[in-house]
């Protein structure tokens, strides 16, 4: 059945069974804007006719039009109401289509706020103070992110004693869990996970990108010279050499057994410009931890 011939049949019966099944079947093949709007928009009709239902069983009945045939005629009236309720701008089926979005990975990440010239990354996973209503249901993208940077992480982890799971959450966080990565002038990747910034000291590669930063709380667009790197792993290195090198990151490194804590200590220490960087840190350290529970 094509999105087409789904569309079309779900202008029907809200509660159709064949119809709710194509949809199903649709939404795990093609998992596209269309079909998650289709999907959201039968889920607000059901919720439309069963509350519409419930409105009229509500009502005092006159007992003139009682009989089977006059509840079977109510009953379809009442989808069909709810079918023409449904779907419209700013509706429930626009919540239900976002959430959904986020659950598939195809929700727009926030934006990771401004970076400083030092940019440093997220704290470790040993004793976290989150949980997992802390964070919304991890997406595809995050897990496949997750998962390709494990063993880099894992072992700068053992040399540096920052905790991978920090250092995977930031790396997420940073790139968007990887679709938004610094990229060279021709398109290559620079394999910058953290957004660190070229500095005076910097002799290896750049690669210059118009980023945000805050200026007063408020932010601003700037070009800016990242540093460029032969592969990850040689990012998280240098990630982990900033922080254990650079004398205002000395209280963070003492802060790897709480999450909070070490995200709130990056932020006083200058890590990036956005005034709610710490909040947005924590959560996505916080999706790291859950998903290598998850995958453990």
């Amino acid at each position: 059945m094509s999105f087409g011939q789904l569309q079309s049949t779900s202008n029907a019966l809200a509660a159709d069974g064949r119809t709710l099944n194509a949809l199903k079947l649709q939404a795990g093949q093609q998992t596209t804007p269309e079909a998650i709007k289709e999907a959201a928009k039968q889920f607000e009709s059901l919720f439309m006719r069963e509350l519409i239902k419930s409105m009229r069983e509500a009502t005092m009945k006159s007992g003139l039009m009682d009989s089977p045939g006059g509840d079977l005629g109510a009953d379809l009236l009442d989808q069909q109401f709810a079918v023409q309720m449904s779907g419209q701008p700013g509706g429930l089926s626009d919540l239900i289509a976002q959430q959904l979005s986020r659950q598939m990975g195809l929700a727009k990440p926030d934006e990771s706020g401004g970076k400083v010239s030092g940019v440093a990354p997220v704290h470790p996973p040993v004793a976290s103070s989150v949980t997992s209503t802390n964070a919304a249901s991890p997406s595809v993208r995050q897990a496949g992110f997750v998962q390709r940077h494990s063993d880099a992480a894992a072992r700068i982890a053992a040399s540096s004693g920052i905790p991978a799971s920090f250092m995977i959450g930031q790396a997420g966080h940073e790139t968007g869990w990887g679709k938004h990565e610094i990229k060279m002038k021709g398109g290559e990747p620079s394999f910058n996970l953290f957004g660190i910034k070229a500095d005076a000291k910097w002799t290896g590669k750049t690669a210059e990108v118009t980023t945000t930063e805050y200026v007063n709380g408020e932010p601003r667009k700037t070009v800016a010279r990242f540093r460029a790197y032969s592969s990850y792993e040689e990012s998280f290195k240098d990630y982990a050499r900033l922080i254990t090198d650079t004398p205002r990151y000395a209280q963070v490194r003492q802060q790897t057994g709480s999450v909070t804590a070490f995200a709130s200590g990056l932020q006083r220490a200058g890590y990036a410009t956005d005034p709610a960087y710490a909040s947005k840190l924590s959560r996505a350290i916080n999706t790291t931890l859950q998903l290598q529970r998850a995958q453990a």
